[in-house]
């Protein structure tokens, strides 16, 4: 959600699907603002796209949950 992102009224999305809204938020990567008859406004917006973690080299020692740890 940045600053410039318009509101859009509850009125301005009547009549579309709810797949093809959510469709587009995801495919603009945008958030889309909407405000609701009595003023509130929710916002949807899409997750980022995480890349998998690496996979790292190494070992972990035997009995590794008995040691002291300082």
């Amino acid at each position: 959600m940045t600053v410039g992102d318009p509101v859009l009224e509850l009125d301005d999305l009547r009549g579309r699907k709810l797949e093809a809204v959510l469709t587009q938020v995801v495919l603009e990567q945008k958030a889309l603002m909407v405000r609701l008859p009595k003023g509130d406004i929710v916002t949807i917006q899409p997750m980022p796209h995480l890349k998998p973690l690496p996979l790292l080299k190494g070992r972990i020692p035997q009995g590794w949950k008995d040691a002291v740890y300082d």
